[in-house]
């Protein structure tokens, strides 16, 4: 009987062990705690496999859970991160996938998170937070050397069709005429060196000419600076002119109102005077005895007898 207690004494704290030492490998009280986040490449992700690290500024923080095609779009891979709670994950932060030294080994780093950034939350529809990842390295340079590669394309085909025989026959042409053109200028090396210097004399010329200008250009202006003083003083001469008619106009004006009334008593009178004239001018041609004699007595009417 007491062999039996013994022996499942012995069980049971062998099993208790095992279940510790299974509870420690696990980790036991510090084991982490970890959140599910997903992300979304557009590239290639050869060479990132399951368990993957996932760094933060190359930090650990976490493992790649999963890695699986998007149903809906086979060119995309969706991602699955378990990452380690308390990770500072914003809605500003950034997955690219590295490689790790000369090995290959790829990893997701994850950068950005500003501090005043909210946290990244899942959104309406989707189970879990998406991070937002841009191109790799590898998937940049890829482009550039497409792009590069396809200029490089462009530019041989461009430098074959401007190589071609109909154009090698022209160029060839052009050469010719060009070292004909030199073989006559060549040949009229002389004529070109004497036309050089009458040239040369030409612009000496011009240049004396041109210092013998200057004075005269200096004595136009002051010829112009004379005829604009006298401008000047001609327009203060016609000013005077201009206040002098005017005072004349006023005193015309101040005459014509005090004469204009004594001329019309004036004429009137001779008006006058002339019809006075004019009646003892008709009454000497009608009797011109009646001038010297007097008047004649009016001699008396039938009936009419003299006084007694």
């Amino acid at each position: 009987m007491n062999y039996a207690v013994v022996g499942a004494f012995v069980l049971v704290l062998g099993a208790v062990l095992i279940a510790g030492v299974l509870w420690l490998a696990s980790g036991g009280a510090f084991q982490k705690q970890y959140d599910l986040y997903l992300a979304i490449e557009d590239e290639s992700v050869a060479g990132l496999n399951l368990n993957a690290p996932v760094k933060y500024n190359g930090v650990d923080v976490g493992k790649v859970r999963e890695i699986r095609l998007d149903p809906g779009n086979p060119d995309r891979v969706n991602l699955l991160f378990a990452i380690e709670r308390g990770t500072p994950i914003k809605e500003d932060t950034v997955a690219v996938l590295k490689t790790q030294g000369l090995t290959g080994i790829a990893y997701v780093e994850l950068s950005g998170g500003a501090r005043d950034a909210p946290p990244l939350r899942a959104t309406a529809g989707s189970e879990y937070p998406v991070i937002r990842t841009k191109p790799s390295l590898s998937a940049r340079l890829e482009n550039v050397l497409t792009n590069v590669l396809a200029k490089l394309d462009s530019t041989s085909n461009n430098i074959n069709s401007i190589l071609s025989d109909e154009n090698r026959a022209t160029f060839k042409s052009a050469l010719a005429d060009i070292a004909t053109v030199a073989h006559t200028i060549a040949a009229r090396k002389d004529t070109l060196d004497a036309s050089i210097a009458n040239a040369a004399r030409t612009f000496e010329n011009a240049s004396r000419a041109t210092a013998q200008v200057g004075p005269v250009i200096d004595r136009i202006g002051r010829s112009a600076d004379a005829v604009e003083k006298m401008g000047n003083e001609a327009a203060l001469a016609s000013a005077s002119a201009g206040k002098t008619v005017d005072s004349v106009g006023a005193d015309v004006k101040h005459f014509t109102a005090e004469t204009l009334p004594e001329l019309e008593r004036l004429l009137g009178e001779m008006t006058v005077l002339a019809a006075s004239l004019r009646r003892l001018s008709e009454k000497i041609e009608g009797s011109p005895g009646g001038l010297l004699l007097g008047r004649r007595p009016v001699p008396p009417g039938p009936g009419e007898g003299t006084a007694k």
